[in-house]
């Protein structure tokens, strides 16, 4: 596999078929980048289970903390990890310990272990590494260009604007819909003119 570019199907394949996140390295700040993905890939339809020890105890969008993936109650699809790269075998190890496997390991922006992908990729499991799920949803399923973000694709025709309910080109239905002043002056400004 070559992890320096993936296909869109690649990471499009995986986003539909994962239905559980475990999120290690989340945190309940507010203003941290892993509760913005948590919150959006969340408010998307994914069970998602924070997995930090320095939170137990506390809960995030309703999901209580666990101290380490053995503590999950239940089958992961998918382990996204929050964590610098030293910090990537570990999670990995961990992982491959599980039983079931999960199906992928995702590594967030700026993490990367070749060594730890060749080893989860030899028990099966599926790798991305230096991308963000939350980011890759929302360039995928044309979220994205709503919010003002350039999606790198060309195109004449303007994706519809996402709202509650509304079934995305992932497949998936958005739970939080486009909830930016951008999207509600559009929608807005479409129903007034039309």
């Amino acid at each position: 596999m070559n992890h320096d570019a993936y296909d869109d199907n690649y990471i499009r394949s995986i986003l539909n078929s994962v239905k559980s996140i475990a999120m290690v390295g989340a945190s309940p700040v507010n203003v941290r980048p892993s509760y913005f993905a948590f919150k959006y890939l969340a408010q998307r339809g994914y069970d998602m289970i924070p997995v930090n020890p320095g939170h137990v105890g506390k809960a995030l969008m309703g999901k209580p903390f666990v101290a380490s993936l053995a503590d999950i109650d239940r089958p992961i699809d998918m382990i996204d990890i929050f964590r610098n790269s030293s910090h990537i075998m570990p999670v990995v190890d961990e992982a491959l310990k599980l039983s079931p496997l999960p199906k992928v390991i995702w590594m967030q922006l700026g993490a990367r272990d070749d060594a730890a992908a060749e080893k989860a990729e030899a028990a099966g499991l599926k790798v991305v590494m230096n991308r963000c799920p939350k980011i890759e949803y929302g360039r995928l399923s044309s979220e994205i260009s709503w919010m003002g973000v350039n999606s790198r694709t060309l195109s004449s025709k303007r994706a519809p604007i996402p709202t509650q309910g509304m079934r995305l080109s992932l497949n998936r239905t958005s739970f939080g819909g486009g909830q930016t002043a951008a999207s509600d002056r559009a929608a807005k400004n479409k129903t007034e003119t039309t």
